[in-house]
């Protein structure tokens, strides 16, 4: 089962992963980070199919996903 983990500190709230999500299991949290931004946050985990186009999508890197423990990288920034 996929799991989908965000850095809360890297999230700038561009709200590009939220639109991105088929499934529509990502939405923005009403707390703010350390930077003033509203972050990305799951909402309904188990519905998630592994698509990866939130980590795809994100801008700031800040979306990773992993897939029965095992991290799935991109990018290497």
């Amino acid at each position: 089962m996929p799991q989908i983990v965000i850095n809360r500190e890297l999230c700038k709230g561009c709200e590009l992963c939220v639109r991105a999500c088929p499934q529509k299991i990502l939405g923005m949290a009403k707390e703010i980070n350390s930077k003033g931004y509203f972050f990305a946050r799951v909402e309904e985990q188990k519905r998630c199919i592994g698509c990866r186009l939130c980590c795809i999508t994100c801008p700031d890197v800040a979306i990773q996903m992993r897939v029965h423990g095992t991290m799935v990288h991109y990018f290497a920034y």
